[in-house]
């Protein structure tokens, strides 16, 4: 069996401003009604593969195990960073955790966010690479390049290496990301690859590989794993061990370091979806180089993206060139083609002017579903809330402010002191400052209610917790 260890972390700048990081690019429909995060897990299953094992941070657990189940995807288990520390700690958190079970277990280390359209192709060239990683070699994955791109590193092949083979070949060394001339010189040499970024071994190959070069981070991560906490299925590294490892990625780490690599061409078509030109190329251009969402239009346009994230808000390219426009009911994004690389310059720029914009999402994601602001005044706060079925808010209460609570979508069984009843579509309740209160879905569809709040402070820090399925303080 192989095991799929999806790394599931990410800042979420390059794709702004749909992808933030607080909901970075892997949950989000880029592509299709899945998630990237889905795709990834639904194409690493069936036969031959074991459930997979996630690596993510705490922000991110509940998205992680919601987009699953909508998968019909079960998890082996769920690791929790306490820090991102780059992939080189993740990936080791990961073996050791497999490997209490069986050091010879074979993993495949993949990001979430990548698009890999033909599955099959994908499992075939996996399969290919297994003898060499059952022989202990540590096989990286190389996508046949077919444009001299600068935003990926590049993987040289040894002289007598085939670039088209269907076996792992012999790695010459690692290169980082080209600027154009280097990019395409590399192209026309024909003995380079791009770095997926994806790698199959045995958990105890790698360890061993992390024994050799990487001492330190080998004995911070047992640490962190040994001294890690178990609750509602997720298994939460220890923060004091953790920190002490290097913040430093795999390549770096262990692979430029290793005798024992193989590399294992693969020509069928990918991305890491590494900006909105990406996805531009990815979504498929029509007969005018145009990408638009269902709420955008173009009109005299060439080679340009336009989507809107929003219903209800169009958005319309007239006489546009290699533009990318996106639209969201906070934030737009305007730019040339050529520069799709400096969105996280736009990011930076937003955090030093403190705006929110920069890592939150208009929508903010919770376990029991998610909630976002409608209006915001001096004194009061209109929310749209969403609860699935089944799911409960915390029992709690505020200091600051009192709600009023009015259902429009489905059943809501609601708690106010000792008090517990339910509303349906139209009634509503009103929640007085100070009162311990609680809001449940005993139903089988999505409740959806609109909540107004009104007080002198409407923080989301404001909050006592008496009692929380979802085990937060």
């Amino acid at each position: 069996m192989i095991h799929p260890v999806l790394l599931c972390g990410g800042s979420g700048t390059r794709l702004w401003p749909l992808s933030r990081k607080s909901y970075p690019k892997q949950f989000a429909r880029l592509m299709g009604e899945e998630s990237l995060f889905q795709a990834s897990a639904r194409r690493l299953s069936g036969d031959g593969f074991a459930a997979p094992l996630i690596v993510t941070g705490d922000p991110f657990r509940f998205i992680v195990t919601e987009q699953l189940a909508q998968a019909q995807q079960a998890p082996q288990g769920i690791l929790i960073e306490p820090e991102g520390r780059n992939t080189a700690p993740a990936v080791l958190a990961a073996a050791l955790w497999l490997a209490k079970q069986d050091a010879d277990a074979l993993m495949l280390v993949a990001p979430s966010d990548h698009v890999i359209p033909d599955a099959d192709a994908f499992r075939a060239t996996i399969a290919a690479a297994t003898p060499r990683a059952q022989a202990g070699d540590l096989v990286t994955f190389g996508i046949t390049p077919d444009r001299p791109e600068t935003g990926y590193g590049y993987l040289e092949l040894a002289p007598g290496a085939d670039t088209a083979a269907n076996t792992p070949q012999t790695l010459a060394r690692f290169v980082e990301k080209p600027d154009e001339a280097r990019a395409q010189d590399m192209l026309d040499a024909g003995n380079f690859l791009w770095n997926a970024g994806i790698f199959l071994f045995t958990a105890g190959a790698v360890i061993d590989a992390y024994r050799t070069h990487a001492p330190a981070m080998l004995d911070a991560v047992a640490a962190a794993l040994e001294d890690a906490d178990c609750d509602l299925g997720f298994t939460r590294l220890s923060a004091d061990p953790w920190a002490k490892a290097d913040d430093i990625s795999i390549d770096y780490a262990i692979m430029e370091k290793a005798g024992n690599l193989a590399v294992m061409p693969y020509a069928s078509g990918w991305s890491d979806l590494g900006g909105w030109d990406a996805v531009w190329l990815e979504s498929g251009p029509d007969d005018q180089g145009n990408v638009c969402s269902d709420h955008a239009t173009a009109i005299s346009c060439e080679d340009t993206l336009l989507r809107s994230e929003t219903p209800g808000l169009e958005l319309v390219g007239i006489g546009l060139t290699d533009i990318i426009a996106i639209a969201m009911n906070d934030a737009v994004l305007v730019a040339h083609k050529s520069q799709a690389q400096r969105v996280k310059e736009a990011v930076s720029a937003l955090k030093a002017r403190g705006a929110s914009q920069a890592v939150q999402l208009p929508r903010d994601y919770r376990p029991w579903g998610w909630y976002e602001s409608l209006a915001i005044g001096g004194r009061f706060q209109v929310k749209r809330i969403v609860v699935n079925p089944g799911a409960a808010l915390s029992l709690q209460s505020h200091h600051h402010r009192s709600e009023h609570w009015i259902v429009v979508e489905g059943t809501a069984r609601v708690t106010v002191g000792e008090k517990v009843r339910l509303l349906s579509e139209n009634q509503s309740v009103y929640i007085p400052l100070g009162a311990v209160h609680r809001m449940e879905n005993p139903g089988k569809l999505p409740m959806v209610l609109i909540e107004v709040q009104t007080g002198s402070y409407l923080g989301e820090d404001d909050i006592i917790r008496y009692e929380d399925v979802y085990a937060r303080g």
